[in-house]
């Protein structure tokens, strides 16, 4: 039940992470980096892990914020 609630509040987040592992594995497939010495896009678990952080940093950046005090309108 507890990991129910935790995925249900970061569902934004685990999407963004998705999108990007999916993005990250994308690039290299299709641009990558021939010579090998690239750190990132060299080997496509590099590439997807990275674009998952940054999928699931992006998206979470559209999470609206929860207000704590009372509205005053």
């Amino acid at each position: 039940m507890k990991l129910i609630k935790i995925i249900k509040s970061q569902k934004l987040t685990i999407i963004g992470a998705v999108a990007g592992l999916i993005g990250g594995y994308l690039y290299w497939r299709f641009v990558g980096c021939s010579s090998g010495s690239c750190p990132i896009t060299s080997q496509p678990v590099n590439s997807s892990i990275y674009g998952a952080i940054l999928g699931g940093l992006l998206f979470s950046s559209f999470k609206p914020k929860k207000s704590k005090g009372k509205d005053k309108s």
